[in-house]
């Protein structure tokens, strides 16, 4: 997982490294004038392959304008071959996306943002950008699909993709105000499928690398919470449980107003219930099936130590009363044993034997 997570902000990083610069000119449509460049300029290359860029950009916009969908596909795509290096590359990869998008075909719309952010990083509309591959990413996740013989019959739903996207997203946009949404809707879907080891590293990534984002303290609850749900009993290991409780005690410190204290209150107090029941458990255990009240002692008194002024801790210091007799019988053997002083047993001499 962490590693499928390095190949957006990696191609991402390369795309940036070799594209081509872009213009940060904005291009303008208006039926009438056709595409102009903002500040009244007709074309923004020079000479014939200008002309010839500006008339496949007013053809295709045309065509997509009455509904010819396909015809303005195929003209967009020749001006992002041709003439991809000019301003006309970035805004006809973003009308393919737009048309692609109005088809519901929503991973070649992706791909279509995509490569405005891989081949053009200073394209006037980039947040527009990342702000639509945001909302693919919604839609995927909400269930979308994809419709097949003109839109009649539906495809089936690929919520799994949408997590792949939201990754993108938070890779080409990481200060943008999607990201740590992104990332909240990553830890949500990690969660549905199961797979909450991933949630828990979406949920970090937002407390990490978010901490003054509006969104923070849900992700603080909520990592808490995915943490509790991993805990499989008072039997088992307890770090789920000690995770879950400290983010419980985090949000309580960092956000006492929210409207989420009375949640955090409940699950911390069920946290180190857990916590002090797996103290209990060992100490019963020592107790009852190894009679060996010393060690039980122990775990009593670690039981009490970990939610003091609980029922779990009252429940311990009666247990502690109840072997006290038993307990001092024991103590006093071992001190006996500790103290008693055994005599150094005999050398033996050795013989020496004469050849």
């Amino acid at each position: 997982m962490r590693h499928s997570r390095l190949f957006p902000l990696l191609g991402l990083l390369l795309a940036t490294l070799f594209a081509p610069v872009a213009l940060r000119a904005g291009l303008v449509w208006t039926p009438g004038t056709g595409w102009q460049v903002e500040g009244g300029a007709l074309a923004a290359i020079a000479g014939e392959d200008g002309r010839n860029a500006l008339d496949l950009m007013n053809r295709a916009r045309t065509a997509e304008e009455a509904g010819h969908n396909g015809r303005a596909l195929r003209l967009y795509k020749r001006v992002t071959k041709d003439y991809g290096k000019s301003i006309y590359g970035p805004e006809a990869w973003f009308r393919i996306a737009q048309i692609r998008l109005a088809q519901r075909n929503y991973a070649k719309a992706f791909e279509a943002y995509q490569q405005i952010v891989g081949q053009y990083p200073n394209y006037e509309k980039f947040n527009d950008v990342i702000a639509e591959q945001y909302r693919i990413a919604s839609a995927i996740a909400d269930g979308a699909r994809r419709r097949w013989l003109w839109g009649l019959l539906p495809g089936f739903p690929k919520r799994e993709r949408a997590i792949g996207y939201f990754e993108y997203v938070v890779a080409n946009g990481p200060y943008s105000d999607y990201a740590p949404l992104a990332l909240m809707r990553i830890a949500q879907l990690h969660k549905r499928f199961s797979s909450k080891i991933e949630a828990v590293d979406a949920l970090d990534r937002m407390i990490n690398f978010y901490p003054q984002s509006i969104l923070t303290p849900d992700a603080y609850l909520r990592m808490a919470q995915v943490q509790a749900s991993l805990v499989d009993g008072p039997e088992y290991d307890q770090f789920s449980a000690k995770e879950s409780a400290t983010y419980f005690q985090d949000f309580l410190i960092l956000y006492p107003k929210d409207p989420g204290v009375a949640t955090a209150e409940t699950g911390l107090h069920d946290m180190k219930t857990e916590l002090a029941m797996s103290k209990m458990k060992l100490a019963e255990f020592y107790h009852y099936k190894r009679h060996n009240y010393i060690a039980a002692k122990i775990f009593y008194n670690e039981a009490i130590t970990t939610y003091p002024n609980s029922a779990v801790a009252d429940k311990a210091k009666a247990r502690l009363e109840k072997i006290a007799p038993k307990l001092a019988e024991q103590e006093a053997a071992a001190a006996a044993r500790a103290n008693r002083i055994e005599p150094p047993k005999p050398k033996k001499k050795k013989v020496l034997w004469l050849f």
